[in-house]
C-alpha cells in the first residue's frame, strides 16, 4: 500500500501509482471526502460555474429531442466542412496521395 508523509505545511505527495490510476496531471484538482476515519481521494469534477450562461436560451422556444436528433444526424451526414473547421476537408483520396 503506497504511503506519503505530511509536511509541516500540511502538504503531501500523492504516490505515483495513485496519480496514474486516477489519471492525475500537474495542476489537476482533487477532492477529499471524509468517511468516518477514512478519506476518499478522487479527481475533482469540472468547475461548472465556468459554464454559467453558456446554455442560456432566455426568450427562445425549447428545442425538442427530435429536433436535436435531426440536427445531429444532419451534421454527421454532412461530415467536416470548411466552414466549421477553418480548413478544407480531405477525402480518403487526398490522404492516399500524401
Amino acid at each position: 500500500m503506497p504511503t506519503s508523509t505530511l509536511t509541516t505545511r500540511g502538504q503531501t505527495t500523492i504516490p505515483k501509482p495513485i496519480r496514474e490510476a486516477l489519471g492525475l496531471q500537474p495542476g489537476d484538482r482533487v477532492e477529499f471526502i471524509l468517511h468516518g476515519d477514512r478519506v476518499l481521494l478522487r479527481r475533482a469534477g469540472a468547475d461548472l460555474s465556468a459554464l454559467d450562461g453558456m446554455l442560456d436560451r432566455s426568450g427562445q422556444e425549447p428545442v425538442s429531442t427530435g429536433e436535436m436528433d435531426n440536427a445531429i444526424g444532419t451534421a454527421i451526414s454532412e461530415g467536416p466542412s470548411a466552414s466549421r473547421t477553418g480548413t478544407e476537408a480531405k477525402t480518403e483520396d487526398d490522404h492516399d496521395r500524401n
